[in-house]
């Protein structure tokens, strides 16, 4: 579980498949956290924050199977470990998905549409303030994403955009429909890396 205050965090990026190199990118551009490459379960232990990034949710949740990660990453949510799903992410945190029976890891309390934006081709950038975030508006990029269409009494929500639920958080857990990691911008990451700053008290 989550390592003592007063040293470099160890923060993963699950590495299974998608925008993996683009989060390692802007992790290393925040002082004071060392990025691991979390391919096999051991490598979760002594992790103090996980980032699920966008991709295929079918292809990872195959291989979070496959690679036996999916148990072990579940029961470190439940007992609190942090963790950021960007997109792809977001489907395999959720407890529902729309038009599907199968789910993943199954720890947040929302029920998502996959491709609810349609295809790669109508993929899009937009422009939000997200109070508790970033003062000031950042980029957002959506591509084959998803939104939420419900969520539980204890999800809070951290943005709504064209009247769909695109980022939120409940607990440990945080999820975003876009990509941050597809910008410059730091904003969302350095938004995590103070929700795992604040689990390590």
């Amino acid at each position: 579980m989550p390592s003592g205050v007063g040293k470099t965090m160890k923060i993963g990026v699950l590495a299974l498949q998608g925008s993996v190199i683009e989060h390692i990118r802007c992790l290393r551009e925040i002082e004071d956290v060392q990025v691991i490459e979390v391919r096999k379960a051991e490598q979760l232990a002594g992790l103090d924050g996980l980032i699920i990034p966008g991709g295929e949710s079918t292809t990872i949740g195959k291989l979070l199977e496959e690679y036996q990660i999916m148990e072990p990453l579940r029961q470190l949510i439940q007992a609190g470990l942090p963790v950021w799903g960007t997109c792809a992410g977001m489907i395999l945190l959720a407890r529902k998905i729309a038009d599907q029976d199968e789910v993943y890891l199954d720890v947040l309390d929302v029920t998502v549409r996959r491709n609810a934006y349609g295809s790669q081709l109508d993929s899009f950038q937009r422009a939000a303030v997200i109070p508790g975030v970033a003062e000031q508006e950042i980029p957002l990029t959506f591509i084959r994403a998803p939104y939420i269409e419900d969520c539980g009494p204890e999800v809070e929500i951290l943005l709504v955009l064209d009247g769909n639920i695109v980022a939120v958080g409940q607990g440990n857990i945080l999820a975003t429909s876009f990509h941050p990691e597809l910008t410059q911008d730091l904003s969302f990451h350095r938004y995590f890396i103070q929700k795992v700053h604040q689990a390590l008290r």
